[in-house]
């Protein structure tokens, strides 16, 4: 029987130079209805295009934690997580402009440090990430803490 190899990185493989730049994905109307029924935020200014249209965006704007949750997604897709990470320990982020229906936003991810924990099985790599729409503006930023093992 075959056997499962990681395609992931291991915390030796990060330092300083090591950035990961992710797809795009295009936010739709679905998403935004999917989002709200999953968390139960049915605020207006997500769910409401006439309501939306009352706000300062002008129309519905995609909820901050759907652009994070896809942005964690985007970052997972990538590979350089799979079968090596441990835990993600630590979050500090910044939600700077509106995401909109039609938006495409990507994730630009670069090692701001790295610390071992070796009774851990590895140590703590910390990103400072970036969510970009199409037009290259920063949509959300901050600092992913994730705690990825060491090779074997």
């Amino acid at each position: 029987m075959a056997e499962y190899h990681p395609r992931g990185m291991y915390f030796e493989e990060f330092n300083e130079t090591t950035q990961v730049v992710s797809q795009g994905r295009t936010i739709t109307e679905a998403d935004l209805m999917n989002f709200a029924a999953l968390t139960w935020d049915t605020n207006p200014m997500h769910s409401n295009a006439e309501y939306g249209k009352t706000t300062p965006f002008g129309e519905r704007i995609a909820h901050g934690m759907l652009g994070l949750s896809y942005t964690v997604g985007l970052a997972w897709q990538m590979g350089f997580m799979d079968g090596t990470v441990i835990a993600f320990t630590g979050l500090e982020w910044k939600f700077k402009s509106a995401v909109k229906i039609g938006d495409t936003i990507r994730m630009v991810g670069k090692v701001k440090q790295t610390k071992a924990m070796r009774a851990a099985g590895g140590g703590f790599v910390v990103f400072d990430v970036k969510v970009l729409n199409q037009r290259d503006e920063v949509t959300q930023q901050g600092e992913w803490t994730v705690l990825v093992k060491s090779k074997p």
